[in-house]
Parts: structure tokens; sequence; C-alpha cells
């Protein structure tokens, strides 16, 4: 059974939020400290409130639900992604890939790709991720982006991240 992807509404909130920090906790696990992941990825009810919020002033997520219809509020949404106007003063895009996130059970997939077409489509974007995360760099420049040479330190978990950027297809 193919996997429905749509737009995410306020009631996917609590379970958009689950797939959130279990993204998280799966696709950093080794990457970033596991004291500070796990205090990081402690608090559902504060990811929840995040998502409803976001979801209310319509920021666009488009989620990918579990086609096991017995699956557990946690496990409803196995992936995500969230486009958006580019947010650096320096944008190499007007558009930026917010988020993109897969539950590991789907790795390899194919679903990471079907949110990313979702997201952006073929329009130039530009995005940030974790400098160390070598399975999302392999994933994005298959999809044509390259680094850019900018970094920052990422403050919420410690770590520099990179921007990467791809032209229009």
């Amino acid at each position: 059974m193919e996997i429905e992807i749509r737009r995410a509404s306020v009631a996917d909130a609590e379970a958009g939020a689950w797939c959130h920090l279990t993204c998280w906790q799966e696709a950093y696990a080794g990457i970033v400290d596991p004291e500070r992941l796990a205090e990081k990825t402690n608090d559902i009810g504060l990811r929840i409130e995040r998502w409803t919020s976001a979801l209310e002033s319509g920021v666009l997520r488009w989620i990918a639900i579990n086609p096991d219809p017995s699956a557990a509020v946690r496990d409803r949404v196995v992936g995500y992604s969230s486009p958006g106007p580019a947010r650096d003063e320096d944008a190499p895009t007007p558009l930026e890939l917010y988020a993109i996130y897969v539950r590991e059970k789907w790795w390899g997939s194919g679903l990471g790709y079907r949110l990313l077409d979702m997201a952006i489509g073929r329009e130039a974007a530009s995005l940030w991720l974790l400098a160390d995360n070598e399975r999302a760099k392999a994933f994005y420049r298959r999809q044509g982006f390259t680094e850019d040479g900018s970094r920052v330190d990422e403050p919420y978990f410690g770590v520099p991240e990179i921007r990467m950027v791809r032209p229009a297809q």
C-alpha cells in the first residue's frame, strides 16, 4: 500500500509532533551529543504546541500518513516536509526547504523523494542541515543540491550547520 502524502491540518499537530521528535532521535543519533539530543526531544507537549501554532498560522507542512490504519498517534505520521520563503539575508534562492524528515523504518523507500517533490517540486531552493549528517548530504546531492560554503553554529543542538543550494530543475 502506498503511503498517502497530504497537507497537514491542525488536527495533525500531535501526530506530526511525535514524528518530528522521533525523526530527530533517529536521524541525529551519533551526530548530536546524546544527552543534549535526549533533552531536546523529551517535551512532546511543547512540540505539539509549536506544530499547532505553525499550522494555525498557515505554515505549509506536507505529511506522510502511515498506511497501517491501526497505528498509534505517535506512529501515524511517518515523515514530513516544510517549505517557505528563504529566511537568510543572503539567501541564494527565494525558496527554502525548512525541514524534511522520514522515520527510520521508511529510509530507502523513496518517501523522502516524494516529500521533497511535494515541498519544492523542481524549483530552485536552499536548505540548512547538520554538517555531520552525511546521510542527508548524500540524499540532497542526489537531488541536485550542492554545498555553497555557508556554515553557522546551530544553537539548538549545538553543532555546525551547512547550507546547500539547488538550481531550478
